[in-house]
């Protein structure tokens, strides 16, 4: 089931921390 992540981090994933980070 966790063989989708390939990558570190997913595009969603990416969008999420710029998020926090920007708060």
């Amino acid at each position: 089931m966790i063989q989708q992540r390939q990558h570190g981090f997913t595009l969603i994933e990416i969008l999420i921390v710029v998020v926090i980070l920007s708060i």
